[in-house]
């Protein structure tokens, strides 16, 4: 579509300049490192993702909004097979690309290889925005190509797909921010979305804690399949975020890069 990445890249953009200003207004937790350091990690590992995406495009031309405009074209999926009003179909597409995502996430953290990738995500000392966009290329690429399947079963329209992305890009970067929320505001947005405070509990270096709250956007499916935390137990103050890695190496790209091919 015609403008398509330009578009969700200044949504992304300007949702993250935002963030980082509200949250360099009102933290919600002191950090544990500079955040000089781990901004140019999390911003190279960007890079680097965005590169693996572009090496995806060469062998594999659609991705995630190509395969929708394809499955619509030749009639594949769910919905390309149904009269449903498009608002109806955009609405389920986008629930079921939530869970699966939430799904895929749950995931990650039982099978041992795909954990290996995901605790790169995990290794962040502290938790901002830029945490949202920390994530190994290798694990972004599987995410992609299961997200690209995902739409040719379904056979949303590429406007869903685009709104999905947009909501989860957004959603993710938004329950990332070291944000400081009222008691109040947050329990009100945390019985639809993932707040700041409901995620924080699942980067807690606890494994019984980050063995929770899987949500990225919708807190929904974590209340409905028994893997949601309301607090962590020692608190917001007092726990600890990341892993066992409390040291300066998380913040270091070459290191968060070979992580999952350490011993260790």
């Amino acid at each position: 579509m015609e403008h398509e990445a330009l578009i969700r890249l200044a949504v992304f953009l300007g949702l993250f300049c935002l963030l980082a200003l509200a949250e360099a207004l009102v933290p919600r937790l002191p950090r544990a490192q500079p955040r000089s350091a781990r901004w140019r990690t999390n911003w190279g590992l960007v890079l680097i993702d965005t590169l693996s995406l572009r090496l995806i495009a060469l062998a594999l031309p659609l991705l995630a909004v190509g395969a929708a405009l394809d499955a619509q074209a030749r009639g594949w999926g769910l919905f390309n097979g149904l009269a449903w009003p498009l608002w109806l179909e955009a609405l389920l597409a986008i629930l079921i690309l939530d869970l699966a995502i939430w799904a895929q996430h749950l995931i990650t953290h039982k099978v041992p290889l795909l954990w290996r990738l995901h605790r790169v995500h995990h290794a962040d000392r502290d938790m901002d925005v830029t945490t949202a966009i920390r994530f190994h290329p290798v694990e972004i690429a599987l995410s992609m190509l299961l997200k690209i399947g995902l739409v040719y079963l379904l056979g949303p329209s590429a406007l869903a797909v685009i709104a999905f992305e947009v909501l989860l890009n957004g959603t993710a970067m938004f329950n990332h921010a070291n944000l400081r929320l009222s008691p109040r505001l947050d329990a009100a947005l945390r019985l639809v979305i993932v707040t700041p405070d409901m995620h924080r509990v699942h980067h807690s270096a606890v494994r019984s804690e980050h063995d929770s709250n899987y949500g990225f956007s919708l807190s929904l499916w974590d209340r409905l399949f028994g893997t949601y935390i309301a607090q962590p137990k020692q608190g917001h103050e007092a726990m600890t975020v990341g892993l066992e890695w409390q040291d300066a190496r998380p913040a270091k790209l070459g290191w968060s890069l070979w992580l999952p091919f350490a011993r260790k």
